[in-house]
C-alpha cells in the first residue's frame, strides 16, 4: 500500500522511542512551561520555580526529568546550578503546540517565541 507513495519513509524505531519520550516529558504543563522558560535562556531553580509557579523541590523534580531524556542541561556555577535547553529543536515543536492552544480555546491571539 505505502509501495506506491513517493518517498515514503519511516522513523526507526529509537528516533520512535526518543520521540514519544521527548513528548511524553512534554506533556506535563509544569515541564512545559520549564521548557519554554529554559528556551528563552538559562536559570537557576529558584528562578524557575517562580517563573512557573511551583516549589524549587516540585521544580527539582521535573527539571531532573527533563535532563534524564536529554531536553535540559545543566552548568555549575559554585553552589548555584543552572539549567539551560539542550537542544533548540524542541522550540518550534512547543510553538506549534501553544499556537494550537490559543486557536482551541479561543483566547486572543498572542505571539509566542
Amino acid at each position: 500500500m505505502h509501495d506506491g507513495i513517493p518517498d515514503f519513509d519511516m522513523p526507526d524505531e529509537e528516533q520512535v522511542q526518543i520521540a514519544s519520550e521527548a513528548l511524553r516529558m512534554l506533556s506535563d504543563p509544569t515541564r512545559l512551561k520549564l521548557m519554554w522558560a529554559l528556551l528563552q535562556g538559562e536559570e537557576n531553580v529558584a528562578c524557575l520555580a517562580d517563573l512557573v509557579g511551583a516549589k524549587p523541590t516540585a521544580v527539582s523534580q521535573h527539571l531532573a526529568k527533563l535532563r534524564m531524556t536529554g531536553l535540559v542541561t545543566t552548568r555549575r556555577e559554585g553552589t548555584f546550578v543552572y539549567y539551560s535547553a539542550a537542544d533548540h529543536h524542541v522550540r518550534p515543536l512547543l510553538e506549534q503546540a501553544l499556537s494550537h492552544a490559543s486557536h482551541v480555546s479561543g483566547s486572543p491571539h498572542r505571539a509566542v517565541g
